[in-house]
């Protein structure tokens, strides 16, 4: 099991933690902040689900007028992560 915090910039959730399998399909997910109802919503939509398309479906989702969100602040978590273990 692979885990690590993000901390999202833009929005209102303040710290994104991951758990993710060996095989980069998401364990579990937890907004720190944000807009509950959503931010839950989102981490439970993704479990099971491989980092790759979790990224193709959440980058550039805007909340509002922001031009990010917690969905996108997601995906660019798993963007990140996955660039750093040269993925």
């Amino acid at each position: 099991m692979k885990q690590f915090s993000y901390t999202p910039k833009g929005v209102c959730s303040r710290r994104i933690d991951i758990d993710l399998d060996d095989n980069d399909v998401v364990q579990a997910v937890r907004f720190t902040g944000g807009c509950s109802g959503n931010t839950k919503g989102v981490a439970a939509l993704c479990v099971g689900r491989n980092a790759r398309e979790i990224i193709r479906l959440l980058k550039g989702i805007p909340c509002g007028p922001r031009p990010t969100s917690c969905p996108d602040q997601l995906a660019l978590a798993l963007e990140s992560y996955l660039q750093s273990q040269g993925a």
